[in-house]
């Protein structure tokens, strides 16, 4: 289960004889100003007219290049016809769970639990419980995939999510987490993350990310995948198969030592092959006693600073989009859309890093 990661601004500077121009809108440079030196003194300076038609010039350039750049974006991505916008169906009460199984710590509280400090090194018993933790969400995950079909609806899919997990003897993680009213996120289409199980139908030609924690024996296991349901396009297929191939990359470059910024880049650099945007604003997390703990692990090129460490638990779960990487969040504080309602998939695994690469926890 992803989690918000922070929105960082690049810095700009004005130095003296020089233009500075930068635009929110070009992704040429990403966000970086264009600085060129101008003479400041004698014959050669620069007139005030002189300088707004060059810096004009310069702009138009600019633009002309960011145009140019959207438009080889385009031809590397296959068009996808237009589904009608996923709009909110009925939720249903939560379930209930057995007073035996043990409950996380936030449970009984609508507030948001802080993303913990503590990295998350579980040593050799906690391993262990990881694992069987791991282990189950991914045959809940495996489980849930199998009943996607045209005509299900996603609180079916939660009912089952929810028995599976009870039957042994686990937690939804998931429910009552800052208020989330279910046992597990399905997302729909142009949804993100976070989507709320409810009285919609899957369609033919839809795409699902069912994304499954749960709480066994003190341990948090965390996994989700992209499902195709019925009829997809060509188009949507390649998207989900893109995502999950940016989650091996990510996963390839982990061990003990390795910068955890070489995931963003591996990830961006796969994903940029297929003109697909790669989700800023969600994240990986460390993930074990807690839920969701730092590091939080960036899927985008970054400047991140810190390095793996042997031992350690936390997930990869990067989003890529066929259009843009913005969004908005439903009124439920949850569902997360892209903006220009393009299809988002998302694959997702727990791992623990060893001296010489990682493990991955979540399968079965």
């Amino acid at each position: 289960m992803a989690v918000a990661g922070l929105q960082l601004s690049a810095p700009s500077a004005h130095g003296q004889g020089q233009v500075l121009l930068s635009s929110a809108k070009s992704s040429l440079f990403s966000g970086a100003p264009l600085r060129f030196s101008l003479p400041t003194s004698g014959r050669e300076s620069f007139s005030r007219k002189q300088l707004v038609v060059f810096a004009r010039r310069l702009s138009g350039l600019e633009e002309a290049m960011r145009i140019k750049r959207e438009r080889e974006s385009q031809q590397l991505t296959p068009k996808v016809k237009r589904r009608p916008p996923l709009r909110r169906g009925r939720v249903s009460p939560e379930l209930p769970v057995p007073d035996h199984i043990p409950r996380p710590p936030y449970v009984g509280s609508s507030e948001l639990p802080e993303i913990a400090s503590e990295h998350q090194i579980p040593g050799s018993q906690g391993i262990a419980e990881m694992r069987a933790a791991c282990e189950l969400a991914a045959r809940v995950l495996d489980s849930a995939g199998k009943l996607v079909r045209p005509s299900i609806t996603t609180n079916e899919i939660d009912k089952a999510v929810h028995q599976m997990i009870i039957d042994a003897g686990a937690y939804p993680s998931p429910l009552g987490y800052g208020g989330f009213p279910k046992s597990v996120c399905t997302s729909v289409n142009e949804c993100m993350c976070h989507g709320i199980p409810d009285s919609r139908q899957l369609q033919s030609g839809d795409i699902i990310n069912i994304d499954v924690t749960v709480y066994l024996n003190g341990y948090h296991g965390d996994t989700s995948k992209t499902f195709l349901c019925g009829d997809v396009s060509d188009a949507i297929k390649q998207l989900v198969k893109v995502t999950e191939e940016c989650l091996e990359r990510g996963i390839a470059v982990c061990k003990d030592g390795a910068s955890f910024k070489k995931i963003g880049k591996r990830i961006s650099e796969h994903a940029e092959k297929y003109g697909y945007g790669v989700v800023e604003r969600f994240v990986g997390h460390g993930v074990g006693t807690v839920f969701h703990s730092e590091p939080l692990i960036l899927h985008h090129r970054n400047d991140q600073s810190g390095c793996m460490v042997e031992g350690q638990t936390f997930t990869i779960e990067p989003i890529l989009t066929m259009g843009s990487i913005e969004c908005k969040t439903w009124p439920d504080n949850w569902t997360t859309l892209t903006t220009d309602g393009s299809p988002a998939a998302q694959f997702e695994h727990t791992i623990l890093i060893t001296r010489t690469g990682a493990e991955i926890l979540t399968i079965c």
